[in-house]
């Protein structure tokens, strides 16, 4: 058993090796993607308003005041702009260290929790899960809200209720009541359960709310007397209960929406979350053995807000961040007692490890089946990628044929990096000016006298973050129309197939100034992967002209 511990990577030195692992996965090219035409476009570019305004209170977008979001990241980035440059890296850089904390917390919690043989393993997936991958590579608020909600729970936990005040405060500041609510949804039941509800410390409570209020409140304060009650009726009635109570924002989603999302979020661990613990479900089935207390409130944790974010009307997949590090620390537990356990424990080990050997040589497959999509990303850097994940899958299948569990971890952490790095630096980006910096600059080049610009259903939001021009929200096709029959020379930006409805309904026949191609991530399914036809799943973007 020692023997095969010592094999465990980085035992001695853990901190520096999840630092190091999470630096690979979260911060290397971090920059190399053109901001997205996504919400992390908001954050970008508010912040860059922030800068350029001087007006620290009140977050604007597009030249306008934005209530949607409280006002943390905008201050974290704007900040990092002044220090550093305004930039794709510089605008995601919290999210990214929002991540490695997270992965630092997660390791501790574990330790903490009683499963110190796992918390290397739990640190790692966190710092490896392409759910915590893709978000801290995006200029989002919620990473960052993850570990605060999970620090402010765990510091409860462990009774440190200035940590948890401070931490629910600045969660508060991050993204609003959410990050009061998931703590005290966790928290209320699992004391509950534990009989602690009566013996809780009133007056160390009392002191972390209190820490909380002169953390979280002024800036709510400061806005309301700057813009009156409008704005607490935006954000706290429209922005909040609206959002999760109404389809008003959101679509509405099935039931089992979050299923599927958080199986993906766990990739490329997902075979171990789905296989291993059933021989534990079936155990405490037939009342052969009882969840510890720990397995409960991990359970309670993961599982509380997931039902939370499932009732709610408007789903979004990254709501359910704060849901995968406890989950990390439930598969890192399974894996470890595993290794460390009797060999008929490890059958469904090697099961779960050639399914994750499966589904890279898959992901390889697919990813070479859609290389004609992959516009801004460089052929060898791609091909390169693939080679890569397909040695993965070589190598996981060769640890489950020899039974070397004792190089699981270190295996498995080190092939989930390189899967992730590989998505990073070949299919996911590459060539740089990619098409919306490259339609920004044609916005210059032909844009002579003010004339007004305006993007319609592409490019909405990211365009602004490269021109540094005040854009004309299109939000449909009645303010398309109006705005080609503008009397004035105007440019547009919309997809090429969309120009000749627009031309025949406004009756302007535009001129075409510049056309780039374009792979809107929003619009890859399963099935771009399965069968990509060029033609159909790439865009062609133009700028046009009513003069």
């Amino acid at each position: 058993m020692a023997s095969d511990q010592l094999q465990w990577p980085a035992v001695r030195r853990p901190v520096f090796s999840l630092l190091l692992l999470s630096s690979l996965t979260f911060f290397l090219g971090l920059g190399r993607q053109a901001i997205s035409d996504s919400d992390e476009a908001f954050y970008a570019e508010a912040a860059r308003e922030m800068v350029e305004s001087g007006d620290w209170l009140t977050p604007h977008f597009n030249y306008q005041d934005r209530w949607q979001k409280p006002v943390l990241y905008y201050w974290l980035t704007a900040g990092t702009y002044l220090t550093a440059g305004t930039s794709e890296s510089t605008a995601r850089w919290w999210s990214a260290l929002g991540g490695m904390a997270l992965v630092l917390l997660t390791w501790a919690a574990a330790r903490r929790m009683g499963r110190p043989e796992a918390a290397w393993l739990a640190g790692a997936i966190v710092a490896t899960c392409y759910g915590c991958f893709a978000m801290a590579r995006l200029a989002l608020p919620d990473l960052p809200l993850a570990f605060l909600v999970t620090l402010t729970i765990w510091s409860a936990f462990e009774g440190r209720w200035l940590v948890a005040g401070a931490a629910a405060g600045l969660g508060l500041l991050m993204k609003g009541p959410v990050a009061l609510a998931l703590p005290a949804l966790v928290l209320l039941p699992v004391w509950w359960r534990e009989h602690r509800l009566r013996a809780l410390p009133l007056r160390e409570l009392a002191l972390a709310g209190l820490v909380c209020a002169l953390v979280g409140v002024p800036w709510y304060a400061a806005m309301t007397l700057e813009h009156g009650t409008a704005y607490l009726q935006s954000f706290f009635v429209a922005d909040n209960l609206e959002r999760f109570a109404t389809d008003r924002f959101n679509d509405p989603r099935p039931i089992w929406f979050y299923l599927p999302i958080v199986l993906g979020g766990m990739l490329p661990w997902t075979m171990y979350m789905a296989i291993l613990p059933w021989r534990s479900v079936r155990g405490v089935a037939r009342r052969a053995r009882a969840l510890t207390p720990s397995e409960w409130r991990l359970l309670a944790w993961a599982g509380i807000p997931l039902l939370f974010f499932t009732l709610s009307i408007g789903k979004q997949p990254r709501y359910v961040l704060p849901v995968l590090p406890p989950l990390a620390v439930l598969v890192a537990g399974m894996i470890a007692a595993r290794v460390h356990g009797p060999a008929h424990a490890r059958i469904s080990l090697r099961a779960a490890t050639w399914a994750t050997a499966a589904l890279y040589a898959v992901l390889a497959i697919l990813l070479l089946r859609a290389e004609p999509l992959f516009v801004s990303a460089s052929p060898g850097l791609t091909r390169a990628s693939i080679a890569i994940i397909a040695a993965s899958a070589l190598v996981l299948a060769a640890l489950g044929l020899a039974a070397a569990w004792r190089w699981l971890p270190a295996t498995l952490a080190a092939c989930s990096a390189a899967l992730l790095l590989s998505l990073q630096f070949g299919a996911l980006a590459g060539v740089r000016p990619e098409p919306v910096e490259q339609m920004a600059a044609a916005v210059h080049r032909h844009r002579h006298s003010g004339e007004s610009v305006g993007a319609y259903q592409v490019f909405v939001r990211n365009l602004i973050f490269y021109t540094r021009l005040p854009q004309a929200n299109l939000y449909d096709e009645a303010r398309a129309l109006d705005f080609l029959r503008s009397p004035q020379r105007v440019l547009l930006v919309v997809r090429a197939a969309d120009v000749p409805r627009l031309e025949a309904i406004s009756g302007v026949a535009t001129t075409r100034l510049a056309e780039v191609t374009y792979l809107d991530p929003a619009n890859v399914r399963l099935r771009t992967l399965l069968a990509p036809i060029p033609d159909q799943d790439l865009d062609r973007v133009v700028l046009v002209t009513n003069r």
